[in-house]
């Protein structure tokens, strides 16, 4: 079991993020791994804190929040998130003060803000413009990928459906409904997400992100609006540029390739 004391201290990350261009009273939209980080002093909750302090009392911090099971009924109160989201996000809307939006494609938020990132109903498809990512995007927010890559960056999926991407997956996932369990189903604009790291030397190229290292992590950080705009110019001139090669032996991008139009 990890220890919560050593490690980076809450002043060295406060000083390491603002030094990457974290703006103190913003908006930070955080993807984290923390284990490509740590140590840190205090462990996970102590990033946070680090993370709210490089914010300000007048910045708003986001991190995702969804859950990992899609056919069990979401709840903002109980439900743990999705493993792959990391034990920062699971800590994270935990933490006193801290809302959590009441649906399965959830997002927690803390800040002055943080009511009008979670302000909408679920989102179908999940990274539409009324939704937490997009509201984030609205407010001119950034995003910050601590010990992970574009591969984790939802904003991009904001970007293909801001582009109209032509390729969706069926999905689904599960609400409560008087009471009741009730499966929906939606399209959304899914595949592996290998390729979205290709976004790395498209806002490189254009000294759109900063980078740096916070604890033991690379950390890029990049604001949303940048990323839109790079990744619908690109998807405009090939829509299916983050879609592996049909047959590659890649499932999730065959399957986003046939629901092409046209496409049996």
């Amino acid at each position: 079991m990890e220890r919560i004391t050593g490690g980076l201290s809450c002043s060295q990350l406060v000083a390491r993020l603002e030094y990457l261009g974290v703006a103190r009273g913003g908006v930070l939209l955080v993807h984290t791994s923390y284990r490509a980080i740590r140590p840190i002093e205090g462990g996970p909750a102590g990033l946070i804190h680090a993370l709210r302090e490089a914010l300000g009392a007048d910045g708003t911090l986001v991190m995702p929040s969804w859950p990992g099971d899609d056919d069990q009924p979401f709840d903002r109160r109980r439900s743990a998130v999705d493993t792959d989201l990391g034990v920062v996000a699971q800590i994270f809307w935990q933490l006193p003060g801290v809302l959590r939006a009441d649906h399965f494609h959830a997002f927690a938020a803390v800040g002055p803000n943080a009511e009008f990132v979670l302000q909408d109903p679920l989102p179908l498809p999940p990274h539409i413009a009324k939704s937490p990512v997009g509201r984030v995007h609205d407010l001119d927010g950034q995003v910050l990928l601590l010990g992970v890559n574009h591969d984790a960056d939802t904003t991009i999926h904001l970007a293909e459906t801001m582009a109209r991407v032509p390729y969706g997956i069926r999905r689904h996932g599960t609400m409560l409904r008087d009471g009741r369990p009730e499966r929906i189903e939606f399209r959304e604009n899914d595949h592996c997400c290998r390729r979205f790291n290709l976004a790395d030397d498209w806002l490189r190229a254009e000294g759109l992100q900063r980078q740096g290292r916070v604890g033991n992590a690379a950390a890029r950080l990049v604001r949303a609006a940048d990323v839109t705009r790079v990744v619908i110019r690109e998807l405009e001139a090939d829509p299916l540029v983050f879609l592996c090669p049909p047959e590659s032996g890649c499932e999730e991008c065959d399957l986003a390739h046939a629901s092409l139009p046209g496409r049996d």
